[in-house]
């Protein structure tokens, strides 16, 4: 077996397990760092919007020696607009002016032509109207509210509300890193960077519902034990599925950066990196929250919990008490590690004023007394005849 197979099967069972929850607050860092970057980028340099959502003329040449630059100045001085030059994998260029009508199209086809040295004819012209990107546009956020509701009310049918929430939070942070870097970057939102963002809202959660699934599976008898938070429950519940989710990911990620980094990049397709862009910066960025932010937000919100809190100081002061592992009166559940596993694994967060102030009765109960005495004393001396 690989190194990495004897990993899984080890954070599977529970006898390793790497320490997410107790370090929440520094992934929480590095996701407020990068939503303030792509914050910045989005409100700073804005999003470059393509034709396809202001209305206007997509002008495809035949093959040429032109630069991208001398393209755009002659297809600014024929329009007087601002014109985007993008070089096809043909040799042929692709040059998009916004706010074209109609009548104003034709003039720029024509004088486009004289500019490029070529017959009008062989200027390939398409005309898109402002209002079929509004239409679009529309019709995308209504699909996505709707999907957000349906899946805010499966989460909370299927786990819980706590969950649905977290999850929302996952989504919102892959959503807004993802628009950020475009406006970064500086890539045409085009109808294929629509339909990679909508993509990414199904793998993440995707990818969020099966570490929920574990989560929920090892802290289902959390009342029935004494020996784990709900914290290390769900620590080791996210261990469990972590070499799936690398996996998964690295999986779904290859075939992207093919498109994004061969296809558009080498080979110069350009409708490629629409959709490859938003495909790659949000695959990453949801298998990153699904990991490091939706789990560590559910335990933040299980805190307000009383059943929770109370059952996490019991185990805090059965652990300070020096409580023997042995006078434990139950075994841990299915999924959250051997019985001599580590004790250790997950640090507990509970206030020492919280165990003096809130403990529960009976929960401070010594432990049952070890007898002391051999119960095979006596056992093998010769007894009395009778």
């Amino acid at each position: 077996m690989s190194r990495i197979g004897e990993l899984g099967g080890k954070l599977f069972r529970g006898d390793a397990a790497f320490d997410f929850i107790s370090r929440r607050k520094i992934w929480y860092a590095v996701s407020g760092l990068l939503i303030l970057i792509s914050l910045g980028g989005l409100f700073g340099k804005g999003l470059s919007m393509g034709v396809e959502f202001q209305g206007g003329a997509v002008f495809t040449t035949p093959p040429t020696q032109l630069t991208v630059e001398e393209a755009r100045e002659q297809a600014e001085s024929a329009s007087g607009a601002d014109a985007r030059v993008q070089r096809l994998g043909s040799d042929a260029l692709r040059i998009t002016v916004t706010g074209l009508d109609t009548e104003t199209s034709n003039t720029t086809r024509e004088a486009l032509a004289q500019e490029l040295g070529i017959p009008a004819a062989d200027l390939d012209a398409e005309l898109v109207g402002p209002s079929w990107g509004e239409q679009m546009t529309g019709k995308a956020l209504t699909g996505m509210v709707i999907f957000l509701v349906l899946v805010s009310v499966y989460l909370a049918i299927a786990f819980e509300w706590r969950m649905a929430v977290a999850a929302l939070v996952a989504l919102l942070h892959d959503l807004v890193i993802t628009v950020g870097v475009y406006a970064l970057v500086g890539f045409e939102v085009t109808p294929g960077t629509v339909v990679g963002v909508l993509t990414i809202l199904g793998y993440s959660l995707y990818d969020t519902v099966v570490v929920f699934d574990k989560v929920k599976e090892n802290t289902a008898t959390l009342d029935k034990q004494n020996r784990r938070t709900f914290a290390e429950l769900a620590n080791l519940g996210l261990n469990a599925t972590l070499v799936r989710s690398i996996n998964t990911s690295i999986v779904a990620l290859l075939p992207v950066a093919g498109l994004l980094f061969i296809g558009a990049g080498l080979l110069g397709g350009g409708m490629l990196k629409d959709i490859a862009l938003s495909l790659f910066v949000g695959l990453t960025a949801g298998t990153y929250s699904s990991i490091m932010i939706a789990t560590p937000v559910v335990v933040d919100l299980k805190k307000s919990d009383a059943d929770v809190r109370a059952h996490d100081r019991r185990v805090l002061k059965r652990v300070r008490s020096g409580a023997d592992d042995e006078s434990a009166d139950e075994e841990p559940s299915a999924g959250t590690g051997r019985a001599d596993a580590p004790r250790d694994e997950v640090k507990v967060e509970v206030a020492d004023e919280e165990i003096e102030d809130a403990t529960p009765a009976g929960a401070g109960a010594p432990a049952p007394r070890r007898q002391s005495g051999n119960r095979s004393r006596g056992r093998g001396t010769p007894g009395k005849r009778r």
